[in-house]
C-alpha cells in the first residue's frame, strides 16, 4: 500500500457524546440557600452528565408595564435560548406529574436519542403561552405553586438523583 493510502482499519477516536441538560431560569438574585443547594447537587454531577444552569434577567417590573408585556419580554429571551434540537421541558405547576422514576426513564430516552434537554422555569409571574406550546413537555415539580428559586434547587436535587438512579447507585431508594 502507497503512503498515501488510506487504511481501512485505521478510524479515528470518536469524540464522545455527553448528554447536556440546561435548566434556563429567569431570576438572578436567589438566596445564598437557593445558590447553595444548586451547587451542592450541580458539583456531585460528572461531565458525563452535565447540567448548566442559565439565570436569565427577568423583566423589570413597573406600573406601566402589564403582566402581559413582562411576559412577553421574558419570552422572547427564552426563546433565543432555546436549541431547536434539544427536548424542551417547561416546569408549570399545570403540568404533568412525573415522579422520579418517570423523569429518569424521560432523560435515560434523550440520552439514547443523543438528544439533550432544556428545563424552563419561569418568574415570579410564570411563563408566556408562547414558550409553553415550544415545550415538547410541561411537568409540575409538585402540585404546590412554589417559589421558583425552590424550584430550581428542587429541579436540581432531582437530577442528580435522576443520574444516581442510572448509574445504580443506592444514593435513590424507593
Amino acid at each position: 500500500m502507497g503512503r498515501n493510502s488510506a487504511n481501512p482499519r485505521r478510524t479515528e477516536p470518536q469524540k464522545e457524546k455527553y448528554l447536556k441538560i440546561r435548566i434556563l431560569t429567569l431570576g438572578h438574585k436567589m438566596p445564598h440557600w437557593i445558590h447553595d443547594v444548586q451547587e451542592e447537587y450541580l458539583n456531585r454531577l460528572p461531565k458525563e452528565f452535565s447540567v448548566e444552569l442559565i439565570e436569565i434577567k427577568p423583566e423589570a417590573r413597573a406600573q406601566n408595564k402589564t403582566t402581559e408585556y413582562i411576559l412577553e419580554s421574558e419570552a422572547k429571551k427564552i426563546i433565543s435560548l432555546l436549541k431547536k434540537d434539544n427536548l424542551t421541558v417547561v416546569l408549570d405547576e399545570r403540568g404533568r406529574s412525573l415522579n422520579t422514576l418517570q423523569l429518569t426513564q424521560y432523560i435515560k430516552a434523550e440520552e439514547e436519542l443523543g438528544r439533550n434537554i432544556d428545563f424552563i422555569i419561569g418568574s415570579a409571574d410564570g411563563l408566556h403561552d408562547s414558550v409553553k406550546q415550544l415545550a415538547q413537555l410541561m411537568i409540575n415539580i409538585s402540585p404546590f405553586t412554589l417559589p421558583h428559586g425552590m424550584v430550581r434547587a428542587i429541579l436540581c436535587e432531582q437530577l442528580y438523583r435522576c443520574y444516581t438512579i442510572l448509574q445504580g447507585h443506592p444514593y435513590h431508594r424507593e
